[in-house]
């Protein structure tokens, strides 16, 4: 079983994804990885690669190409990538969201250097420019739109949700999706 972990910037993607992985004893993969460490062996930062990427969509290619190898060559993991519903059909879906102050504050606490601001309207600002031009390189490059809620089998709110409780939204989401589809799985029986 794959679980793809789509949604908006700040709304706990990535530590819902590890969490969720360790919960199910499934891999974590995330598309910011790769692509972070595609821009630093460049000698740039997400925002500049993301930026360079408006041109030249060889650094969307990369990540895209490898997830496309995942989905030949593995089976039981969780992904938290933008595309990763579109590469991953047969996955179970999920877009997390979140109230767009919020998302701002979440970003704005993080010690990482990509995303360093230095006032909580700078983080929104750039969290804003992010999100609109991933989503316009993703329209551009194969016509979808990554916020378009029809692609997701589940949404979560996380605005009042720890990571704790989102995950096990998540989780008990899978089991049931699992017993829908016949899945055969220790894990959710």
């Amino acid at each position: 079983m794959i679980i793809t972990l789509g949604g908006r910037a700040g709304a706990g993607k990535s530590s819902v994804g590890r969490a969720l992985a360790e919960l199910s004893g499934y891999k974590f993969y995330s598309a910011g990885d790769v692509r972070r460490e595609y821009a630093l062996k460049h000698g740039l930062t997400l925002a500049e690669l993301n930026e360079k990427a408006k041109l030249d969509p060889a650094s969307d290619f990369i990540v895209d190409d490898y997830m496309k190898s995942m989905a030949v060559r593995e089976d039981n993991f969780v992904i938290d990538a933008w595309l990763a519903f579109h590469f991953f059909p047969q996955s179970i879906k999920v877009f997390l969201d979140a109230d767009k102050n919020l998302r701002a504050k979440r970003i704005y606490g993080r010690n990482n250097l990509e995303e360093l601001s230095t006032t909580l309207e700078e983080a929104m600002i750039k969290m804003t420019e992010k999100e609109d031009c991933s989503a316009a390189r993703y329209r551009k490059l194969y016509g979808i739109d990554i916020y378009d809620l029809n692609n997701y089998d589940l949404v979560v709110d996380t605005t009042n949700k720890s990571v704790e409780a989102t995950t096990v939204v998540v989780y008990d989401f899978m089991g049931n999706f699992a017993k829908f589809r016949g899945f055969k799985t220790s894990h959710f029986s």
